[in-house]
């Protein structure tokens, strides 16, 4: 049975409040919708993922959710969710073969509970459409101008979630023959007379929609990370006519560090740390200081790779910790702008970088001036 799934991320998101539509906001590290993408490819079921997103994110999305199995080019959505349903129907109606059943999940939704597609597709053995449901718990009220008008009785009421599944075909049909607005898939299937069984839905399937809702997922998700320390250490001799970069900042300095980069003896170290904690070797393994391309190369980039190591493993950076062992330059009046410049090249909040200095009281290699030397720590937290 060929299995798609439509991921729906066409929608602004104004309820949140933020700057930009909520699936793309990051969640431990990566995006709302990275994650909703992966939990609906988790089980090997689907095979086809078909983006539909606002008109001119489709760039963004293609990189958001670049690497994934079965990627189909985004696609353009309508000025309304059933609309942008129907454009993502009708791009999976052009392939060859198309598609048995599809799934409609929203971006919005980045934890798609273990099981639940299973029993959706068993489900579709006994009817043309499936969705994941909660019984409602609550007591209802409706009301107008702020006074309870009247309680409603909740028995048999159900809280939808996503994804829904359907027979394709029956699907596009409903959206084809649509008068109207529906509030979702399984309201069309239903005003087109079709069955639409119910599967056990869960609260861990959280559609985000206020800020608070992301704090809980993060909570929810964060409980499946385990914490993982890494510690990198690294050594510069002084070299004359070289500038200074230190932690991603030249510091004015009559000399630099001598080294095949532009020898950032205090990001080399925070990057073994990282590829330490990763188990994933050292800097010498992902940028080897024998190839001529990373000559003088900004250590920058190096960093920015060892984060994207860690994101790439669904991992997120709890907090670094760099300390610089040198007479000179003073450290002091740039461990701020070090800071800021290792927490952007990160990804992270500020508050989670430590940069400091010390010396060694005239002792050793770095007493003497001859070179600088940095030590680093990393904590990370990463899927067990």
């Amino acid at each position: 049975m060929s299995i798609a799934a439509l991921l729906m991320a066409a929608g602004s998101g104004t309820r949140f409040g933020a700057s930009q539509p909520k699936q793309y906001l990051p969640l431990l590290g990566r995006p709302v919708i990275r994650h909703a993408a992966e939990a609906l490819l988790a089980g090997g079921a689907v095979t086809l993922l078909q983006p539909v997103c606002a008109a001119g994110e489709e760039a963004r999305v293609a990189a958001l959710l670049a690497g994934l199995p079965g990627l189909l080019p985004p696609v353009a959505g309508g000025e309304t969710r059933q609309a942008s349903v129907r454009r993502g129907l009708d791009s999976l109606a052009q392939r060859d073969p198309v598609p048995e059943v599809v799934l409609v999940h929203d971006a919005a939704r980045p934890v798609v509970p273990a099981g639940t597609i299973a029993a959706l597709l068993a489900a579709l053995d006994q009817a043309s459409a499936a969705i994941p449901a909660q019984p409602v718990a609550d007591t209802l009220k409706r009301a107008a101008d702020g006074i309870i008008a009247e309680t409603v009785p909740r028995a048999g009421l159900y809280r939808a979630q996503t994804p829904q599944a359907f027979r394709f075909g029956a699907l596009l049909a409903a959206h084809r023959a649509a008068r109207a607005e529906a509030t979702d898939d399984a309201q069309l299937m239903e005003l087109s007379g079709e069955a639409v069984r119910l599967v056990a839905g869960s609260e861990t399937n959280v559609k985000i929609t206020f800020p608070e809702d992301l704090d809980r997922v993060a909570a929810q998700m964060g409980h499946k990370l385990l914490p993982r320390i890494g510690t990198g250490f690294d050594v510069h001799r002084i070299e004359a006519g070289r500038p200074m970069v230190l932690c991603g900042v030249v510091v004015p300095c009559e000399f630099g560090l001598e080294g095949h980069s532009d020898a950032d003896v205090g990001i080399h170290a925070l990057c073994d740390a990282i590829y330490g904690a990763l188990a994933e070797g050292d800097i010498g393994r992902w940028f080897p200081p024998s190839e001529q391309r990373w000559k003088g190369a900004d250590s920058a980039q190096f960093l920015v790779h060892a984060a994207s190591r860690v994101a790439a493993r669904g991992g997120v950076i709890a907090n670094v910790d760099v300390t610089l062992l040198c007479e000179r330059p003073k450290i002091g009046p740039h461990a701020a702008a070090m800071q800021a410049r290792l927490a952007a090249l990160l990804g992270v909040d500020i508050g989670k970088v430590g940069v400091k200095a010390t010396t060694t009281e005239r002792l050793g290699f770095t007493g003497r001036g001859e070179g600088i030397a940095a030590q680093a720590a990393a904590m990370l937290l990463v899927p067990g």
